[in-house]
């Protein structure tokens, strides 16, 4: 993939690189990434094996997990594969096609660097196109959508999941995103807040059926109570969290201690057991059913609990321990003089220990209000398991995106072909040598329709006219292609959609993306090039001697 990069070594020797040959050359770099990803857009997709450098083996058509695994040398290219992250990070979907459209974006530009037109003219008339795209994305093609219609909701999430591995359980894994989103979803200040990352953890257990998935009400954690005379099912516990150690703290500035009378050791070990004593009867005061603690609980310290008939769980996640906190209501204390009868989360219906597999899992459920949620996943295998949970977030990211803004665009490059036809009828007006660029961003933007027409064996060429002469007539801006069988189809009818923040976003990243590499016109490398002949990489190489005189 570094095929072609003129590197600029600064030393008196080297020839400077001409601009236009190191623009061609970035060029290359986008044009070769998106070619990567191109195969695996559209229902029709094709998956990739990605080979780790430890042996293991993944298999996705995952577009920001295969450009996480790429090595690539190329400067362009590394910055090509950075947008796919910047839009998985913003809105968790349309990675496949932020890089193939940037890919498309820059390859159209060659011409015009082949023709000698200035790099800037060209930047300015892709600027003026991408303000005319957003312009028209949000009041010409969007469609307002009722968040609460949850069988429209459940379309969406489907046009999201069609391309993906877990299409088979479509509806299961729809209901699991929606239910998911929807639990975490915070109204504060007339803003909808949805830390999905954060407050819907997903669970993967192999073994079972992939249909035995499902949401839980509550949170669930890989533990077990830490004493066998402990409680195992408790019915509306109180809950108490704790992120403080339940063990004697060791003295941290004594560090040798004296001791000249056999009774001074019982002393010390008296004082132990007094601090252990006290704070449990601190904990103890409040009737919690259930201790949850980040830190260690001490023999004792379980002892004098079991006593209480209190059921403990310990070092938990802290991450954890905030989703059980959200979940229950409680107040995660740091110390025990300090606890309050409010810090008790009392919005848990049960909590039940259970055995799957060879180990045991602790569940706090049938909450009554949560703001967290855990997604119990099963299948045949973690390779399995894995490339489901993928699927599942970018489920859940388009649930999430739809509830914050909430727009849609048809999808199946509609939306696409719409805004070619309408970059195509303002070109006529434009004057001057801008309208060329203007108009190849135009072009640039079928590149998401022809891609999936040619990933499912259809005819680029018939099928692109074709259903040109739809978007040609008025108001019919949501034909698309059935990324299945490849025929022209009507999306508002056929019901696939996209969220418009995705939308907006991929045009954003794509056109800007190709407007900062075509800005570059030299690469400049502080590097210094090893001359393979005279410097063999596997030779020792000596340090530096003071030279006696001038060399020869």
């Amino acid at each position: 993939m570094a095929g072609g990069m003129p590197i600029i070594v600064l030393n008196q020797n080297t020839k400077r690189e001409s601009g236009r040959k190191v623009q061609l050359g970035n060029i290359d770099a986008g044009k070769t990434v998106a070619d990567v990803i191109r195969t695996c857009l559209g229902p029709r997709s094709m998956l990739k094996m990605l080979m780790d450098p430890m042996g293991g083996i993944v298999m996705t058509n995952d577009g920001n997990a295969i450009l996480r695994e790429l090595n690539v040398k190329h400067p362009a290219a590394k910055s090509m594969i950075e947008v796919a992250r910047t839009q998985d990070e913003e809105t968790g979907d349309g990675t496949k096609s932020v890089i193939i459209l940037a890919g498309e974006v820059l390859s159209v530009a060659e011409q015009f660097i082949h023709q000698q037109m200035h790099p800037t003219i060209i930047i300015a008339a892709y600027r003026q196109a991408l303000e005319d795209v957003i312009y028209d994305l949000k009041n010409k093609i969007a469609t307002p959508v009722d968040v609460n219609n949850k069988e429209e909701m459940i379309k969406i999430v489907k046009s999201c999941l069609g391309t993906k591995f877990i299409s088979k359980w479509m509806d299961l894994a729809c209901g699991i995103a929606l239910d998911a989103t929807s639990t975490v979803a915070i109204e504060e200040n007339n803003k909808r807040e949805i830390d999905i990352k954060r407050y819907a953890k997903v669970e993967k257990i192999p073994g079972g059926l992939l249909e035995d998935s499902k949401v839980l009400k509550g949170v669930m954690v890989n533990k077990d109570v830490t004493h066998p005379k402990m409680r195992r099912r408790i019915e509306n516990p109180r809950i108490l969290l704790l992120d403080c150690n339940m063990e004697y703290k060791k003295g941290e500035s004594v560090t040798n201690i004296e001791i000249s009378q056999e009774t001074d050791f019982s002393k010390i070990l008296k004082l132990e057991e007094e601090y252990i004593e006290k704070i449990c009867n601190e904990v103890i005061a409040l009737k919690p059913d259930l201790v949850i603690t980040e830190k260690g609980v001490s023999d004792l310290a379980q002892h004098y609990l079991v006593k209480a008939n209190i059921s403990v769980l310990r070092r938990v996640r802290k991450s954890d321990n905030n989703r059980i906190a959200r979940a229950c209501g409680a107040t995660i204390c740091n110390r025990t003089d300090e606890l309050k009868e409010e810090d008790i989360g009392t919005g848990c219906g049960l909590f039940e220990i259970q055995k799957i597999g060879d180990e045991y899992f602790s569940f706090i459920t049938d909450c009554k209000n949560p703001k967290a949620c855990t997604i119990l996943l099963r299948g045949a295998s973690k390779d399995v398991l894995s490339e489901v949970e993928r699927n599942l977030q970018d489920a859940m990211n388009v649930a999430r995106n739809v509830m914050v803004d909430p727009y849609l665009v048809p999808g199946g490059g509609a939306t696409e072909l719409a805004l070619a036809q309408a970059l195509n009828d303002r070109a006529k007006s434009i004057t001057g040598v801008h309208q060329w660029p203007y108009r190849a961003i135009s072009r640039a933007l079928e590149i998401i329709p022809r891609t999936l027409i040619q990933n499912c064996g259809a005819n680029p060429i018939r099928t692109l006219t074709a259903i040109r002469a739809k978007h040609a007539q008025p108001n019919n801006t949501s034909w698309g292609i059935d990324g299945t069988t490849g025929q022209i189809v009507d999306m508002k009818s056929f019901g696939v959609w996209e969220p418009l923040s995705v939308k907006q976003q991929i045009y954003k990243t794509a056109i800007e993306t190709a407007i900062l590499l075509l800005r570059i016109d030299d690469i400049v490398s502080g590097v210094k090039k090893q001359d393979a002949l005279n410097a063999p990489s596997s030779a020792p190489q000596e340090a530096p001697q003071a030279s006696e005189g001038p060399e020869p």
